[in-house]
């Protein structure tokens, strides 16, 4: 089939990979433009520009796609797909292919729809998740799915780790739909609204640990906003990274936030009794150290509370 690719992050490069070895003619790749990164704010190709140059498909990068209608209209593409490309897309580009626009979306819809679906299924205490692919129309994941494939989350499995393995999963869903689309035995069932939940993009505050949590509760919501916003609290005035923590089989030693050291370990009480193991931390301007580094460099005391 003739398509048009519209995608983004590095979750889009299997799918963009997958159709092109399956024979689908991509007639161009569409992604956001180049912008700097890192400390060095060197202007870096977006990850789904790079697969694109590397399989010799042509790649178009506009700042808005709403004013693409007129070159889209003239590829006469099938079948759009979409993943992760990062803007809505708008009805008028919505009408124009005969088979429509179909998305790669990381979640077992209706549940978690939005921007970030892997970071609050595991941020949320899911253990179950996975892929939908979505026919898209002007709601916000609102399509009918034609078929969904879904998978564990490990107890210690961060959205880092899921990410991969959902989008090497949706990569073959989408090869697999298409392909009973051309076949005119594809089904696309609408989704039941009444069991949606969102997944709204990820804010600063939302990597704010609230100690009067269940150490449970901060450990899912640790593991499932990595990279950004992360773990975070204030330790002595000032930002301390959580990178890697986990419930404790001890009773929390005082009210939420407090520290103890037991055996070189360190510890912070939690809500409904609970304790959290502090593992890897990074103080504000420093590096990311062992729990034990820290507990020596910063001299823990007694009278020591996160949060504060």
């Amino acid at each position: 089939m003739r398509l048009v690719f519209l995608g983004t992050p590095e979750f889009a490069v299997p799918t963009l990979e997958a159709l092109v070895e399956a024979g689908h003619a991509v007639a161009a790749v569409y992604t956001q433009p180049d912008r700097p990164k890192g400390r060095g704010q060197q202007v870096a190709f977006p990850p789904v520009k790079e697969c694109a140059l590397r399989l010799g498909l042509e790649v178009r990068q506009p700042l808005k796609i709403r004013t693409c209608l007129d070159e889209l209209a003239a590829i006469d593409a099938g079948a759009m797909v979409v993943v992760g490309y990062g803007q809505i897309i708008p009805q008028p580009i919505i009408d124009l292919p005969r088979f429509g626009i179909f998305n790669v979306h990381a979640s077992l819809l209706p549940k978690y729809r939005g921007a970030a679906p892997i970071q609050w299924a595991v941020a949320n205490g899911e253990t179950v998740t996975g892929v939908a692919i979505m026919q898209i129309e002007a709601g916000l994941d609102t399509g009918p799915v034609f078929d969904v494939a879904s998978t564990e989350i490990g107890p210690e499995e961060t959205s880092l780790d899921l990410a991969p393995r959902l989008a090497s999963m949706g990569a073959r869903l989408m090869v697999d739909v298409l392909h009973r689309v051309e076949a005119g035995i594809a089904v696309a069932v609408p989704q039941d609204h009444r069991h949606a939940t969102l997944a709204p993009i990820l804010k600063k505050e939302d990597g704010l640990i609230d100690w009067p949590r269940p150490a449970a509760e901060i450990h899912n919501r640790s593991r499932g906003f990595l990279p950004w916003p992360g773990a975070w609290t204030a330790f002595r005035g000032e930002r301390l990274n959580v990178w890697k923590c986990r419930p404790a089989g001890v009773e929390a030693a005082g009210p939420p936030g407090k520290l103890t050291v037991k055996n070189r370990r360190l510890f912070a009480s939690c809500g409904a009794g609970t304790a959290l193991e502090l593992i890897e931390v990074q103080q504000e301007g420093r590096k990311r150290v062992t729990a034990e580094a820290f507990i020596n460099g910063a001299r823990i005391a007694g009278e020591d509370r996160l949060g504060e």
